[in-house]
């Protein structure tokens, strides 16, 4: 079920108002981001396959608890640094929906490998871009949270894992489980302030659960 750009724009509106952001810097990494990955292995939409069951993992500190308790299954969607821990499990991502930060070469080598990468622009990482971006040669779908065109998609999302959980919505999954989220205790990170984590964490929760499609089941391990 798909999040139309009208109806995803109030939540990015609230978004910039609560952070304080500043949309032409979105928008200027989103033109830096097409500019680096002008050459790039680039996909439409048409060619991204994503079955009815989706599993997103996040980078919690419950990942691998997540994983012994609840079984992936369907198309494995891995979001941001979670995909270094997934891989040292053996288990291989789909897909993987980044900004660029965090634990980045294992994102690489699942790209290399034939993992479909979204790759996001966002006015705080820029440099990320022009450092990383090129070097995912497997196929790409670039993604902003501001004005999409015909290069450049909007899914809706403001975090790796609830864009994530867009992304497959809008592909058209219908029972998602959630493996490695927890919406209350920030991973440490460095370089990020753990109050501004929250806050996020709260924002992502909101669009997970409050902005849900109907006929779409998002479960978490018990």
């Amino acid at each position: 079920m798909r999040m139309l750009p009208d109806e995803w724009e109030p939540i990015y509106k609230e978004i910039l108002d609560d952070f304080g952001y500043d949309r032409s810097s979105d928008e200027n990494s989103a033109r830096m981001l097409k500019a680096v990955m002008m050459n790039s292995c680039l996909i439409s939409e048409d060619e991204v396959a994503i079955k009815r069951n989706v599993t997103v993992f996040g980078n919690s500190n419950d990942l691998e608890v997540d994983i012994g308790a609840a079984a992936p299954k369907g198309t494995l969607i891995a979001s941001g640094s979670s995909v270094g821990r997934m891989m040292d499990l053996g288990i291989t991502p789909d897909i993987i929906v980044t900004d660029l930060d965090g634990d980045i070469d294992p994102q690489i080598k699942a790209s290399r490998n034939g993992a479909v990468t979204f790759i996001h622009a966002h006015g705080d990482n820029s440099e990320l871009v022009q450092r990383y971006a090129h070097e995912f040669i497997g196929p790409v779908i670039l993604t902003t949270q501001s004005k999409p065109d015909n290069i450049i998609c909007n899914f809706g999302g403001f975090t790796d894992g609830d864009r994530a959980v867009c992304i497959a919505r809008h592909f058209g999954a219908k029972e998602i489980l959630l493996l490695g989220f927890d919406f209350d205790t920030p991973s440490d990170k460095d370089g990020s302030d753990p109050k501004t984590k929250a806050r996020k964490l709260q924002w992502a929760k909101r669009i997970i659960f409050e902005h849900n499609e109907p006929g779409v089941s998002i479960t978490v391990p018990s």
